[in-house]
């Protein structure tokens, strides 16, 4: 049975703060982060029922495009990919679960015109609502972050079902916006499409059939060539590292491999390693966890301590 979510019509949209920072970077990637507050219509209880909506659903698919109803910050970053359909005639049609997680669940999900050969595979990820999502990772993440409205900071940090509503949007906006600054920057991650509401869409990582691709954790010896796959890792994390950031819980389940390109996957807590007093423990933690499944490969230990110091010199923590 298809699993029904809430669209972005329950949730209200609030401009991000913006301006400069201190040190070498002028801005941060949550600096343009879009936060996502449940409105009143999310929660009945002492407010007016709003109308009924009337259907207006294609002939044909689970529901039209949902490209317009993006601001142009919350659309990926430009030039973007051609396989990006734009067109508002498009519609939307779940094929199906890829992936279930504490937090989020990953569905596949075709963007077509109909009665055209354009078509496009995504990933659709939804932060899961109040009731069905798991919070371990939020105390840390939310640490130090203040809503401008007091009382959904107060609402964030009881965990009422309005909180965690406006948590879950601000998962997914941190994930957005980290996408869009590790995509522009050239790590190798699936392009953000665009946000709406708790769902994220992007590049779907596998076959045209929709197979998707096997995570590194997954790979036999054989089906890897290990020395290149480090060698792209390191590319990645040291642009990463030169931003100023860590990928904060990078593992061998969070890296994905398709015709021997690695992307990496999951960055909602992505770790400003300047900022953070641990900023270098988590640059060593990620390398470390990853580097494990090489060196159960073959790839010598020193290659992983020399990792380590290269993306601590670029982070400039030493």
């Amino acid at each position: 049975m298809r699993e029904r979510f809430a669209d972005s019509d329950s949730f209200s949209r609030i401009r991000p703060k913006g301006g400069p920072r201190r040190g070498r970077r002028s801005d941060r990637f949550d600096d343009f982060e879009p936060e996502y507050v449940p409105s009143a219509a999310a929660f009945p209880e002492g407010f007016d029922d709003p109308a009924p909506a009337v259907s207006d659903g294609p002939a044909e698919g689970d529901r039209w495009s949902t490209w317009d109803r993006s601001t142009p910050t919350e659309k990926g970053p430009e030039p973007r990919p051609d396989w990006v359909v734009t067109e508002l005639a498009a519609v939307d049609t779940e094929l199906g679960i890829v992936k279930t997680g504490k937090e989020a669940d990953v569905f596949l999900l075709e963007r077509a015109v109909p009665g055209t050969g354009r078509r496009t595979l995504m990933a659709a990820k939804r932060y899961r609502d109040a009731q069905h999502r798991m919070f371990h990772r939020d105390s840390g993440y939310l640490e130090g972050r203040q809503h401008k409205e007091s009382r959904i900071t107060r609402a964030m940090a009881k965990r009422t079902a309005f909180g965690k509503e406006a948590i879950a949007g601000q998962w997914a906006g941190a994930e957005f916006a980290a996408l869009c600054r590790l995509w522009s920057a050239g790590v190798a991650v699936p392009y953000p499409v665009q946000i709406t509401g708790t769902e994220i869409l992007m590049e779907f990582v596998g076959d045209g059939d929709g197979a998707a691709a096997p995570r590194l954790a997954q790979l036999r010896a054989e089906e890897a060539d290990v020395e290149d796959l480090w060698e792209q890792l390191g590319r990645s994390l040291s642009l990463l590292a030169v931003d100023g950031y860590a990928h904060g819980d990078l593992s061998a389940y969070n890296i994905l491999v398709h015709d021997g390109r690695l992307v990496i996957i999951d960055v909602p807590q992505i770790v400003d390693v300047v900022a953070n007093p641990r900023g270098l423990s988590f640059l060593e933690r990620d390398v470390r966890n990853v580097g494990a499944w090489f060196v159960s490969r073959g790839l010598p230990e020193g290659r992983v301590e020399e990792l380590v110091g290269s993306l601590a010199a670029d982070a400039r923590l030493g």
